[in-house]
């Protein structure tokens, strides 16, 4: 059964930023191979992992419903299906990316999560980690995308909306008896005096804050030229700073 890891909160707070320096560490510590699942709609981890996505679910699923792509005969749609997503699988070396894409209709991600639940289900098995990088906001956890994860990094930009956006993802997924069995609090961008300044709102989250990633312009740069993050040194004050709290979280 593979370890699953999911990573949450509000736009811009560097989510992606962090799934992809985990799944970077997870490889160099000869942890892979990793199942890696991008849930949001605005699909950037290929982006940032330097991996190439030829095809997002949702694009494939709006393909065969306006029958595009003709199923052959002998084989029922759910087969076709589960043969077509296997094969928009991005495969890396040590790491395969699995991406939802936009919604299939007006506002509508229903199918599409649960594409997403039930492949990643089928598919974690033959895999040692799996790592899903969640939509903003808290309709992953409403519709139950987020569940049954060994731990959930609760991602927040070093600002008291963050902090308090952070708690909303705690307390529904409290409220929705997700079985998660760890939940952690991450701040970003952090600069000097930032965590003092919002201790007080971080004790009223309930969360246990298992470390902070500073501001760097490093990071800025290599987004700015579309440079993948995987690719970012090893002395990165950002890997560096992931890297500690993965070990906190006795995942390396």
């Amino acid at each position: 059964m593979a370890f699953q890891i999911a990573v949450a909160g509000k736009g811009g707070t560097g989510k992606t930023t962090f799934a992809s320096i985990l799944i970077r560490q997870l490889v160099k510590a000869g942890k892979g191979p990793v199942f890696a699942v991008d849930a949001d709609a605005n699909a950037n981890l290929g982006e940032a992992l330097g991996m190439k996505v030829d095809d997002t679910l949702s694009e494939l699923m709006a393909r065969i419903n306006n029958n595009l792509e003709p199923m052959p005969a002998g084989m029922t749609k759910d087969q076709y299906v589960q043969y077509k997503v296997h094969q928009s699988l991005s495969e890396g070396d040590d790491v395969d990316l699995l991406v939802m894409g936009g919604p299939e209709g007006p506002g509508c991600y229903c199918y599409a999560n649960n594409l997403v639940k039930g492949f990643t289900s089928e598919l974690s098995k033959d895999y040692d980690y799996v790592v899903m990088d969640n939509e903003a906001g808290l309709e992953h956890l409403s519709r139950r995308t987020t569940q049954d994860v060994d731990i959930l990094f609760v991602v927040s930009d070093s600002s008291a909306r963050g902090i308090r956006s952070a708690k909303r993802v705690k307390d529904l997924a409290d409220s929705l008896n997700l079985k998660i069995k760890k939940i952690y609090l991450i701040v970003t961008k952090v600069e000097e005096g930032t965590i003092d300044a919002l201790k007080e709102e971080i004790d009223k989250t309930g969360l246990e804050l298992i470390g902070t990633i500073p501001l760097d312009d490093q990071v800025r740069e290599y987004d700015l030229h579309s440079k993948s993050l995987v690719s970012l040194p090893d002395d990165s004050q950002v890997v560096l700073a992931v890297n500690d709290i993965l070990k906190k979280a006795n995942i390396l």
